[in-house]
């Protein structure tokens, strides 16, 4: 039995140094006031937790990637508390491509659906441009992003070739 398993998050450095840059300015701006006397310690203490709070919320978030005998398990935390399988049944084509997360879906996270180029269908990405393309025999399209391209064609096409 052959198991492909992948966790992602938001780690790029881009993404921390835009994160420090724009946390940055609001609390110099906050403790500014606090020095000069316009606010109270309770103001800044609160306002400084909302603020590292706000920002450091993105590293929370978690894709998880699980394909096995079942099928394709995915979480996508804390949008989905639990793992959602989609059984190989279900399943009228899969497989892994290049995409452009900007142009297709609007970005990177839990993208598409109502706003986003609906005939694509709903992106679950963390970074970087491959994918693995799920087309439903209900018609839905899902994409999930992934950074382990080879291990996950591999694993796919052992549970093609099983199912075939």
């Amino acid at each position: 039995m052959r198991i492909f398993k992948e966790e992602q998050r938001f780690m790029q450095l881009w993404l921390i140094v835009l994160l420090a840059v724009s946390t940055i300015v609001p609390v110099i701006m906050i403790i500014r006031e606090y020095l000069h006397g316009k606010t109270s310690l309770l103001n800044l203490s609160w306002t400084l937790v909302l603020i590292l709070f706000a920002t450091g919320f993105i590293f929370f978030f978690k894709l998880k990637t699980r394909i096995d005998e079942k099928g394709i398990h995915y979480q996508f935390f804390p949008f989905h508390l639990k793992s959602r399988l989609i059984k190989w049944n279900e399943i009228e084509k899969v497989y892994v491509r290049k995409y452009d997360p900007i142009s297709e879906y609007g970005g990177w996270g839990l993208k598409g659906g109502a706003l986003w180029n609906k005939g694509k269908g709903t992106a679950i990405n963390v970074s970087g441009d491959i994918g693995i393309q799920l087309e439903l025999k209900s018609g839905k399209k899902l994409l999930i992003g992934t950074q382990q391209e080879n291990n996950a064609k591999q694993v796919i096409k052992y549970y093609q070739n099983l199912n075939s």
